[in-house]
């Protein structure tokens, strides 16, 4: 068994608590002095001099995590995007607050993608990765071709079955196995529950039988996929032409077509800039659901594209078997409003594990 260790919000960057609090602080207050964040540490708990906040704040701000105006008494402090990413705000805390009482941001952010780094992940977290896939390669080396498939199919049904719930569909496991086994639809059901389930087959095929069309995320893929797996639910392929909100969000995507083009080429630059296919997949899974470039199914083609990437380079795919939905949920709010990467990289790295742990897919 392959230990879990997830690191806390910005242990990459080797900061202590104070720097990590003065990231939370900024992102919920704003722009503050040196003075005004020393003032919300000591409402904290902290006993901290104003000097020792000042050499704090200098190195988040060389590091790139926080940004300056003004000068000399006048100078104040704000996060930057890159600094968002990093952060760890209690996710569930910051859900269960009412919407108009979110601190969070309610447009599109320009920068974010642009300010994405080529890797997500520390030291440590990749080599608990590295160490997975290298197990889960050698476990499929020698299985046999009917053990192979129909541990692609439980894969599959579990896929379906989870990704499909998280939207709301109602369809339990057994239902969903009776329906991708045997054909067998639920009574009582709306067979756009059925189409949702089958869609997901059938998008998951699609990309295992293409592999060397997802080395990278591109623009034609992520349209084929999404149109895989929307048919039959009445919803339209390509970019949206209409603004879409987000039911327990104050995000609200961008509505301009030309700009939800240039934030799928800013989503796409970024995550073929990775370093690894991990922060490939991961900047993919987020960054689909946050430009939300299609009228309906981005959050399942997010998870099915970032399938593709893994399972072109030969990784585990996620079933997200295990992912409790509010959970995941939350997450994704806290990525829309906050723009903190953290809670789903924590979703990614436990949903990963257990991938290579638990299938037998490649």
């Amino acid at each position: 068994m392959i230990r879990l260790i997830v690191l806390n919000d910005t242990q990459m960057f080797k900061l202590n608590k104070n720097q990590r609090a003065i990231l939370l602080i900024l992102g919920e207050k704003g722009a503050l002095s040196s003075s005004g964040a020393r003032g919300e540490l000591t409402k904290r708990g902290e006993d901290i001099s104003l000097v020792t906040v000042k050499r704090l704040l200098a190195e988040m701000k060389t590091l790139g995590l926080i940004e300056s105006t003004g000068a000399g008494r006048a100078v104040t402090y704000t996060v930057s995007s890159l600094g968002r990413m990093f952060a760890t705000p209690n996710a569930a805390a910051y859900c269960a607050l009412e919407p108009d009482k979110r601190y969070g941001a309610k447009n599109y952010n320009f920068a974010l993608f642009d300010a994405t780094p080529g890797n997500l992940f520390s030291a440590e977290e990749m080599a608990i990765l590295e160490e997975a896939t290298a197990a889960y390669r050698q476990k499929v080396t020698n299985v046999s071709p009917v053990i192979r498939e129909k541990e692609l199919e439980r894969f599959i049904i579990e896929l379906s079955w989870k990704s499909s719930k998280i939207e709301g569909n109602t369809y339990t496991l057994l239902d969903t196995q009776k329906l991708i086994e045997r054909g067998v639809e639920a009574p009582g059901h709306d067979k756009k529950e059925m189409s949702m389930i089958l869609n997901h087959k059938n998008a998951f095929k699609f990309a295992r039988e293409h592999l060397t069309y997802f080395k990278k995320l591109n623009k034609a893929g992520l349209e084929e996929i999404h149109k895989i797996l929307v048919k039959d639910l009445d919803v339209n392929s390509g970019w949206r032409q209409k603004p879409v909100g987000i039911t327990g969000s104050i995000y609200r995507p961008l509505d301009n077509q030309h700009q939800i083009t240039e934030a799928v080429t800013a989503l796409i630059n970024a995550a073929n800039r990775a370093k690894n296919v991990y922060t490939k997949a991961l900047i993919t899974l987020a960054g689909v659901g946050y430009v939300q470039p299609f009228e309906d199914g981005n959050k399942r083609a997010a998870r099915l594209m970032a399938n593709a990437l893994l399972i072109a380079d030969g990784g585990a795919p996620l079933s997200y078997r295990s992912v409790d939905e509010n959970v995941y949920r939350e997450a994704t709010f806290v990525f829309y409003e906050l723009n903190s990467i953290m809670p789903l990289k924590k979703i990614f790295i436990e949903q990963y594990l257990f991938a290579t742990e638990n299938y037998l897919v490649v």
